[in-house]
């Protein structure tokens, strides 16, 4: 009976012995599955946008071991830049790179979500982040594209582009009233808010401004900021370069991905992509900045161009014609409404205290680095 005994034993321990190697098997295969997914940004291939995703794919990919990879293509590679909510929507793409400033067409809610004049309410990057985080603003955004737009995509802020500035110009620009007549590339609400100076706006997508500049389409036009601008070429054709500007201090561009997809991701790679997203926001807000001193020089210096400051008249003007277009939307749209007054109530908190708080950038900036006459 002893040896029997110990026989039973020791074919109990090598049963639990194959089950543990089999259940580690299972495990190990489980956790060494890839997935793979395809998205599309509304951006030039050349672009430092661009750049940000790709910075976010790879990020994606190391931090999850190499179990969620995802492939950025650029503008244009399956469907058009305007074209990746509904691609994304409908499953023909897994994700998107894109703007909210190119939904407007859709419900002008979409302006509130990044591309707003005047922040909106004197936010800037920093604040608006806050808001989305901090402030319930991520579950409006949510119920935006979902609800509103009964769109099947999840939304993550992916990529600050601010503070972006007035603009390229064949001609110098004195004043708002000196806008007249220009034709300029200009986008979502940026185009009503210039057209009410009298300017007769295009929309194009960045990869296509260029060209239509060179090809005399239209005479001005505003994409991101001297690094961004600089690296799809508006120096070769335009040399009066003016700013800053009060259209978009706070924009944040947005990754969307497909609702099913999302779905079928474990948690852990929802929150990679998290996480993934806020450190690439704020390596992109702090590389741009780098860069942007960079591409000055540069383009001054190397291209001939002139850097200018945007005259304060346009810079006032430009919040005028917002309010207006704001308070119209106000009024009829309940949705708009929501998030306006939901952005006011964590502005009017946020941004006065700031201004306690922080001592004015200028000040210091003045002291160290005073403005050349």
């Amino acid at each position: 009976m002893h040896r029997t005994a110990l026989s039973w034993a020791r074919t109990g321990v090598a049963l639990v012995a194959l089950c543990a190697l089999g259940l580690f098997g299972l495990v190990s295969e489980a956790r060494a599955q890839v997935t793979n997914l395809k998205f599309q940004a509304s951006f030039p291939p050349s672009s430092l946008i661009f750049e940000s995703s790709k910075l976010f794919a790879q990020r994606v990919e190391l931090l999850s071991g190499g179990r969620l990879k995802i492939e950025m293509l650029p503008a244009g590679t399956v469907v058009g830049a305007f074209e990746v909510l509904d691609a994304t929507s409908k499953g023909v793409i897994d994700g998107a790179h894109s703007a909210a400033a190119y939904w407007t067409g859709k419900n002008k809610t979409a302006t509130l979500f990044g591309p707003a004049p005047g922040g909106p309410f004197g936010m800037d990057v920093l604040d608006y982040l806050g808001w989305l985080y901090e402030g319930g603003g991520m579950e409006l955004y949510r119920e935006f594209f979902q609800d509103v737009l009964k769109s099947n995509v999840v939304v993550i802020p992916l990529t600050p582009v601010n503070n972006q500035v007035l603009g390229w110009f064949k001609r110098p620009v004195k004043s708002w009233a000196d806008l007249k007549g220009r034709k300029c590339r200009e986008t979502g609400v940026t185009a009503e808010v210039f057209i009410q100076s009298g300017m007769s706006v295009v929309n194009l997508p960045g990869g296509e401004i260029v060209p239509a500049g060179e090809r005399g389409v239209i005479d001005c036009g505003e994409w991101v900021g001297p690094a961004e601008d600089m690296k799809i070429g508006f120096q070769n054709i335009w040399k009066h370069y003016y700013m800053p500007s009060t259209h978009e201090p706070a924009t944040v561009l947005e990754l969307l991905i497909n609702g099913d997809v999302w779905k079928k991701l474990p948690k852990d790679l929802q929150e990679i992509m998290q996480s993934a997203a806020m450190e690439v926001n704020l390596r992109t807000q702090m590389m741009l900045n780098r860069a942007n001193g960079d591409a000055m020089r540069e383009l001054t210096d190397k291209h001939g161009v002139k850097i200018e400051r945007t005259p304060k008249d346009i810079l006032v003007k430009t919040l005028e014609s917002w309010d207006k277009i704001a308070k119209a939307e106000y009024d009829k749209n309940t949705f708009f409404r929501k998030v306006y007054d939901s952005q006011k109530a964590y502005a009017g908190k946020v941004v006065p205290a700031r201004r306690f708080v922080y001592s004015p950038y200028d000040l210091m900036a003045d002291y160290y680095w005073p403005l050349r006459k």
